[in-house]
């Protein structure tokens, strides 16, 4: 399920990107502007969900020093059919959704695992490889795709000097994830192709 379908089924992406980010950090508690900051929707429509949730019981607000917080209640009814449907919806994201990252410098490598394979072993969620990249940019285009995706995205930045001093060293951390389940979104470097092949014999 694509996340343009997720969002049609609730009505709108809005309301999507609120049940996203509580199904996915169900312990946590999340104040307006934590919401607003990491969903990217204007407070209005935040507070408008908001209480729309709070009034289906599915969520709870506490208050503490005068500032409202919000958690996912855990007796809501459709928690665990929610949640496996939004973990489904991440897994197999099109390739469209990663284009934000082509801001963020000379993009070389893309490979995803962990919460977009809906693989909870996996140390990172995404391996990127960029030559001159750009920090500031990158860190709004993570922005942008965590606030779809609905959970903090764990990912390695490397340049292709460093990539190569890795393979050449047998990096643990990196032949761990490439034995793992990952999905390759785009890699313009034979060498690591020839690794993965390497590993695979």
């Amino acid at each position: 399920m694509s996340s343009s379908l997720f969002e049609a089924l609730f009505g709108s992406k809005a309301r999507a990107r609120l049940l996203r980010l509580f199904l996915l950090n169900p312990e946590a508690e999340f104040t307006g502007s934590d919401i607003v900051t990491k969903t990217l929707v204007p407070k209005a429509e935040v507070s408008k969900e908001l209480l729309r949730l709070k009034k289906m019981g599915f969520v709870r607000e506490s208050s503490r020093r005068r500032v409202k917080s919000y958690q996912m209640r855990p007796d809501f009814p459709f928690f665990p059919e929610l949640r496996s449907l939004v973990l489904k919806s991440n897994v197999g994201v099109s390739h469209k959704m990663f284009q934000k990252l082509r801001t963020a410098g000379e993009v070389k490598i893309v490979l995803v695992s962990g919460l977009f394979l809906n693989y909870p072993k996996s140390k990172a969620d995404m391996i990127l490889v960029i030559n001159n990249a750009h920090r500031l940019r990158l860190k709004t285009a993570m922005e942008k795709l965590e606030a779809e995706i609905g959970r903090e995205i764990r990912f390695v930045l490397m340049d292709t000097d460093e990539l190569h001093y890795r393979l050449n060293m047998l990096d643990r951390f990196l032949i761990e994830f490439l034995e793992g389940p990952y999905q390759e979104v785009q890699n313009r470097v034979p060498e690591l192709k020839r690794f993965v092949a390497g590993l695979k014999k």
